[in-house]
């Protein structure tokens, strides 16, 4: 035991001494969490609008007046030439184009129906759904009250309308920050216990300190205890440090047990860690970490869930999720933070990653070679 704190003194130490490694795990960490909080958003509230009236009436401007008012789009031309206006969304000048046919206000009025053209830049598949669904939204806002308002015109009945009332549970204002942040959040916890324990474990073999430990009488499961101990006290701290930061500047709901939330965080670091481990007894430099721990960390971040929903992935990528620690934690701080789910709503999670964390560490340490 002895030796596993002076290891772990030792490692503490030398953490604190480097000065590049304190703005990585300190300052780093906090700028990307207020940062990307902001930025990555699926939200859009600035859609270029580019308007054709062909039309040129009360009604046509009434709907283009509709658009305008909208706090989603931004009608910044207005335009007689619909190559014009497709010249536009080519230079990426505008997102839609409103295209309103020459008879719209008399088609509407005495033919009771009347058609408009919405032509949508969709490189961008996500934001061309919601350019979609919000313009959608408006314009059917629109025929409603054009309806209220000629129903006595265009017939005595009166129309029976079903009111819906909507109920946003768990996140009641759709504000997308307070389902970012934890997801936000596992990344850098992750990047604290994985990516830096590798690197450190690598960094003593290019210096050739490894050696001298090997040649010790440090025990191999000692030297690993103590190598990877400090990483996870980090990582729990920069998670507490994280929560206070989302609940200060971004008012987070935590509904949740903290203390069920800081278990489980415990048995996620023990995958990560594990994972950490095994990449660097694969790795005999800093650059070759890198590339590795790039490779898996991208691929599980877009398989997690935390820009897409899991459940509208292909069958192939919720199987590859089995082996995902991120989706495990995304999903579980979610439901402990916005839901406040108990212990045995996440069970599953928990319990699979505690075999997992038992497996990879287990393969970490027999993998890793110590010559006496």
């Amino acid at each position: 035991m002895r030796r596993i704190l002076y290891i772990i003194q030792k490692e503490f130490i030398q953490i604190f001494r480097d000065r590049t490694m304190l703005p990585v795990i300190f300052i780093i960490p906090v700028v990307q969490l207020v940062v990307l909080v902001y930025a990555a958003t699926l939200e859009m509230k600035h859609i270029n609008m580019v308007v054709v009236d062909q039309d040129i009436s009360m009604t046509s401007r009434r709907l283009v007046s509709k658009f305008e008012g909208s706090p989603f789009f931004f009608v910044n031309q207005s335009t007689f030439s619909l190559k014009e206006a497709e010249d536009l969304i080519t230079l990426d000048k505008a997102h839609v184009i409103l295209n309103i046919p020459s008879g719209f206000e008399k088609n509407l009025l005495r033919e009771n129906h009347s058609k408009v053209q919405l032509q949508i830049n969709a490189i961008n598949a996500t934001s061309a759904g919601l350019t979609n669904a919000y313009a959608n939204y408006v314009i059917t806002d629109f025929n409603r009250r054009i309806i209220a308002e000629n129903v006595n015109y265009i017939s005595p009945v009166i129309l029976k309308t079903i009111d819906v009332n909507y109920s946003y549970w768990y996140n009641p204002e759709l504000n997308y920050k307070i389902y970012m942040l934890p997801g936000i959040l596992v990344i850098l916890v992750t990047i604290i216990g994985m990516f830096l324990a590798a690197l450190n474990i690598v960094r003593e073999k290019e210096m050739g300190t490894i050696e001298q430990i090997n040649v010790t009488p440090i025990v191999k499961y000692q030297f690993i205890i103590g190598k990877l101990f400090p990483f996870w006290v980090i990582a729990m701290f920069e998670m507490a440090f994280g929560l206070t930061i989302g609940k200060i500047l971004f008012n987070i709901p935590m509904v949740g047990n903290l203390f069920l939330l800081f278990g489980f965080t415990s048995v996620y670091l023990i995958v990560a860690l594990g994972l950490g481990l095994f990449v660097s007894t694969l790795s005999n430099t800093q650059q070759q970490v890198m590339f590795i721990m790039f490779f898996f960390m991208l691929t599980f971040v877009l398989l997690s869930g935390i820009f897409t929903p899991v459940e509208s992935m292909p069958k192939w990528a919720h199987y590859l999720n089995f082996i995902n620690p991120y989706a495990y934690f995304m999903r579980v701080i979610r439901m402990i933070l916005l839901k406040g789910s108990g212990f045995w709503d996440i069970s599953k999670e928990f319990f699979s990653l505690l075999i997992y964390g038992a497996i990879i560490l287990s393969l970490a340490v027999w993998r890793y070679r110590k010559t006496v």
